[in-house]
């Protein structure tokens, strides 16, 4: 009998073996075309709650649901082999306490199959990371710029720019890895701060707007794209421009159906028999 070949799914572990080798390269996925795409790029996929913005047009990320959650994060999952899957937990979902926070991250893991969750926070949530952990549900955190606490913090400000936000960004970040994050984020941190917090943390750091020193990195897969047009950081390189060439498809498909050049089912699924 032939051997079938099966694509192994990049796990938890892998990742968290990672740190100081090889960098982790990751984007975030919200839907299965894209997932599929990514898949044999990327050791990671993000199923972020980014998506608020990018594919539901929210103001910000304070709206998603956690059924809006599982729905991308199971397609993510479904159309993927290889990257392992990591769900962001959204805004109102974990911050209340550790029980209710280990309640929709299990859920999450049982109906999106997805590897673990993500969540915001540093030394306040601590306790709740180590309780997800110990109960077998692996847990990325995320420090510095937290979206979903960006009207507490002033806005879409850089982290870390005097002593004080440094310090304490410090104690989050190991708060985070001894409570047993497999993984952290720092977003929107100035650069020499997130370099040295990635060479004192023992666990891989994922920037976003920090520093190329991090053990990876991750971008909104539809700001690499070119896609969104709504806001876009200015740490962010645009590798296409997808936006423009959509914007001339659907020109040039317009100007063909006003002149009537559109083929018919002939063309498209070839002369009937008979």
């Amino acid at each position: 009998m032939s051997k079938i070949n099966e694509t192994r799914r990049i796990t938890v572990p892998n990742l968290r073996a990672r740190k100081g080798g090889e960098p982790i390269v990751s984007l975030t996925a919200y839907t299965a075309p894209v997932a599929r795409i990514l898949d044999g790029y990327c050791d990671f996929l993000l199923v972020g709650d980014s998506l608020g913005m990018v594919v539901y047009g929210l103001p910000d990320t304070l709206g998603v649901s956690l059924d809006m959650m599982i729905a991308h994060g199971a397609a993510v999952v479904r159309s993927t082999q290889r990257a392992c899957v990591v769900v962001d937990l959204p805004f109102g979902t974990y911050e209340a306490n550790r029980e209710e926070a280990f309640r929709n991250a299990a859920r999450v893991l049982r109906e999106t199959g997805c590897a673990a969750v993500k969540l915001e926070g540093g030394l306040e949530l601590a306790d709740t990371i180590r309780f997800l952990v110990e109960r077998g549900i692996p847990v990325m955190g995320h420090i510095g710029l937290r979206p979903q606490q960006v009207q507490s913090m002033g806005g879409f400000r850089v982290q870390g720019r005097d002593a004080a936000t440094a310090e304490r960004l410090k104690d989050d970040a190991f708060a985070v890895a001894d409570a047993g994050a497999f993984a952290v984020v720092i977003e929107g941190t100035v650069e020499p701060l997130a370099r040295e917090v990635t060479g004192l943390l023992p666990i891989p750091t994922i920037g976003i707007g920090a520093s190329s020193a991090c053990d990876g990195q991750i971008l909104v897969t539809d700001d690499l794209l070119g896609l969104f047009a709504g806001f876009t950081p200015k740490f962010v390189k645009r590798y296409a421009e997808l936006a423009d060439e959509i914007g001339r498809a659907a020109q040039a498909y317009a100007a063909d159906v006003k002149a009537r050049r559109f083929p018919g089912p002939e063309h498209t699924y070839g002369a009937s028999k008979g």
